[in-house]
């Protein structure tokens, strides 16, 4: 009996899928579980395994191809078993081999940037450049030579007063700047070309259009980086949407619009962390701990006092956690994703250390499981490693809340009447106010300002 491989919802939050890649070929024999494609959600790269036994005899969709939850992919049957009716609605992929047809792009359209096939929007093309219209060389009553010919011999210009720093056949304008025309000036600009390495045709040793049209022609002028890169290039570059940009947009819209959101933005003194870690490394690096770890173990013994902070809103109802689960913001190469520390409050120093490297590692990679990346009670956002003192963090829905946490720096403080320097650190948490209060919200920074300012009592 046919199977139907159609695109599955890898994720809880997966609305399409992109095909990134075919492991089996058609005609190849398939059984149950065996991985058919690597399939891009909107969190990671996840296998598509097969549903049936049989031959893989129709592949429906091409690598690249971003599809809906549901779409035909593919179908799994007999050798002789009969698919036109399972295929019949849908469209086989194209090839590389199939023949260019008349209507085949032009050439100027060679390096236009490729659409997802989930996109159907057009772009204008950019206007032309206006051409210059000819103009005669100054003096000579005849048109300017077309861009193909070579300029006509032109007498040797008289030779500059001495003393005027110009080389022989080029005039110097008062001040000492080459002469030419409005014109040249412009057409220079434009194609990147540099007067200086020009030697001029017009009287007097004067630049003219066609001294700028044979520089390029002859490559008598070497062009700016930027202007070559500006030619190859053009003047935009289109890049597609991947997934999880798709996703990112869309939660963060839903965040920053309908969510009441207020700020509060504490320093904490981290001269006793930075002690802590340096002592711990000493003892050796399987002891090794981070800024970051020492915050979301304080941030999970702070909600663990604080449960109306570790919660959900629920539309209808606002939903309190009895289990402390913390995610940690990861930047990955197509945007961000939260990978879950579960039970942080039961954790040791030690254990969220190796946790949130594994963790890290496996979200750059894009190898998180769903399970590894949703569940989350709250969320930690740091960018001090990137020198950011200060920021805030957008929540993300249905949590309450997220604490976006600044660099660590030296800084002078007042200390009992006393000017020390000492080590701080800036943090600044985003609340919903439909669940989170200033006060509440306000205590609870209290609390983890105790358990930072004090990381002794985050080991023992």
């Amino acid at each position: 009996m046919a199977t139907k491989v159609t695109m599955e919802a890898l994720s809880p939050t997966m609305e399409e899928g992109r095909l990134v890649k075919w492991t089996k070929n058609e005609g190849d024999q398939v059984k149950s579980g065996d991985v058919l494609a690597e399939v891009e959600t909107d969190k990671a790269v996840m296998e598509l395994v097969a549903r049936g036994d049989g031959v893989l005899r129709k592949r429906l969709a091409n690598e690249g191809d971003a599809s809906p939850i549901g779409t035909l992919l593919a179908v799994i049957a007999g050798p002789d078993e009969n698919i036109d009716a399972l295929i019949g609605g849908a469209a086989a992929p194209a090839t590389a081999s199939a023949p260019a047809t008349a209507t085949a792009a032009k050439p100027a359209q060679e390096n236009a940037v490729p659409q997802s096939s989930d996109q159907s929007q057009s772009e204008a093309p950019a206007p032309p450049q206006p051409k210059a219209a000819p103009t005669a060389t100054a003096g000579s009553g005849a048109p300017a030579a077309p861009r193909s010919a070579a300029p006509p011999p032109r007498p040797a210009a008289p030779p500059p007063p001495k003393g005027n720093g110009s080389r022989p056949g080029a005039t110097a304008a008062p001040g000492g700047r080459q002469r030419s025309s409005p014109l040249a000036r412009r057409l220079a600009s434009d194609k990147g070309i540099q007067l200086g390495g020009i030697q001029g045709s017009g009287p007097g040793g004067r630049i003219v259009k066609r001294d700028i049209e044979n520089a390029k022609a002859t490559g008598g002028s070497a062009r700016s980086a930027a202007a070559e890169r500006l030619a190859a290039e053009g003047d935009f570059k289109d890049v597609p949407l991947t997934l999880i940009r798709k996703t990112i947009a869309r939660r963060l819209s839903e965040s920053n619009g309908p969510v009441p959101t207020f700020f509060l933005t504490a320093e904490f003194d981290a001269t006793r962390g930075a002690e802590l870690r340096a002592q711990l490394l000493e003892m050796g690096e399987q002891y090794k701990v981070s800024f970051n770890d020492i915050v979301i173990k304080a941030v999970a013994l702070a909600l663990s006092e604080h449960p109306e902070v570790n919660a959900h809103w629920l539309t209808d109802k606002i939903r309190h956690f009895n289990r402390i689960h913390v995610a940690m913001a990861v930047a990955v190469e197509d945007g961000l994703i939260t990978p879950v520390l579960f039970d942080a409050d039961r954790m040791t120093l030690w254990d969220i250390s190796a946790k949130a490297r594994e963790l890290a590692g496996k979200a750059r990679d894009r190898k998180l499981m769903p399970e590894e990346y949703t569940g989350a009670t709250f969320t930690v956002s740091n960018l001090g490693m990137f020198g950011i003192d200060q920021f805030t963090a957008i929540i993300n829905p249905p949590e309450a809340g997220i604490l976006a946490i600044g660099g660590v720096e030296e800084k002078p403080v007042v200390i009992d009447g006393q000017l020390e320097v000492r080590q701080r650190m800036r943090v600044t948490m985003s609340c919903d106010h439909r669940v989170i209060d200033g006060a509440t919200g306000a205590k609870f920074l209290q609390t983890l300002k105790r358990y930072v300012e004090n990381p002794l009592t985050l080991v023992i």
